[in-house]
């Protein structure tokens, strides 16, 4: 946890020392301030994953200090306060932060919900869409575009080629393409081999001669990456209109 970096914005210096000692104990890197104006600097200097913010402080009011940190970076914040409330803690919610808890609280209960918020921000956050240059990969709507084209693939189809993207690279075997790709439990292999064929009519510039998706001898089949350019970026990030709109086809809607 020693990359974890917490600041505390705490009036109460037996309080704030207290939190300090016992994020420490657990190897957070551990910043403290007494007021808004130390609060900012610090926020500023040290970049925090996480903000322990009080929302009474001796030089102004926390809500408006999280309505600041909320339109910086993003930092996770935990607001404590002694006004408990509904309304306070709406206010408190609404202003940005991520959780709220009422003074006075237990330590445990104090750390579990650190623990919660930056386990939170280590989940990462999955992409919208995948983008291979040439091919791209709609997860939202589930369609597909290769060179500039959107080709109509059946819902299984979609899913095989999404799994063989996700692997990056790495061979997967017919069980394993059953077992990611395909909602039922299906026990006859050859059928990844019907559905290669019919992807590769679609992908492949030539499918007599695939490049995209790869046969591995005695293993199964593989997502070539290299053979699209430019090379493979993903974009965590939502879909932009430009980049899906007026479609030539859509996904079929009947399975295969």
């Amino acid at each position: 946890m020693g990359s974890v970096c917490i600041e505390i914005v705490e009036g109460n210096p037996h309080l704030r020392s207290l939190l300090g000692w016992h994020l420490q104990q657990l190897e957070y890197r551990v910043h403290q301030a007494a007021s808004i104006y130390q609060a900012r600097e610090v926020f500023l200097s040290q970049q925090p994953t996480l903000v322990i913010l009080d929302a009474d402080l001796p030089d102004g009011d926390g809500i408006e200090f999280c309505r600041w940190l909320h339109g910086q970076q993003q930092p996770l914040v935990l607001m404590l306060s002694a006004r408990s409330n509904e309304a306070d803690i709406v206010a408190g919610l609404k202003a940005g932060a991520d959780d709220y808890l009422s003074k006075p609280f237990g330590m445990q209960e104090f750390l579990a919900r650190v623990e919660v918020l930056i386990r939170r921000r280590r989940t990462p956050t999955a992409p919208a869409y995948l983008d291979y240059g040439s091919l791209q990969i709609d997860l939202v709507q589930r369609r597909v575009r290769f060179q500039g084209e959107f080709i109509d693939l059946t819902p299984q189809e979609f899913s095989l080629l999404y799994v063989l993207a996700q692997a990056g690279g790495a061979a997967l075997s017919r069980s394993e393409l059953l077992r990611r790709a395909w909602p039922d439990a299906i026990d006859n292999p050859r059928t990844i081999d019907t559905h290669v064929l019919s992807l590769r009519k679609k992908v492949e510039l030539d499918p007599r001669q695939p490049s995209l998706i790869q046969t591995i001898r005695n293993v199964g089949y593989r997502f070539n990456m290299e053979s699209l350019k430019p090379n493979v970026t993903q974009l965590p990030t939502k879909l932009t209109k430009e980049r899906f709109t007026q479609p030539r086809s859509t996904v079929s809607s009947q399975t295969s």
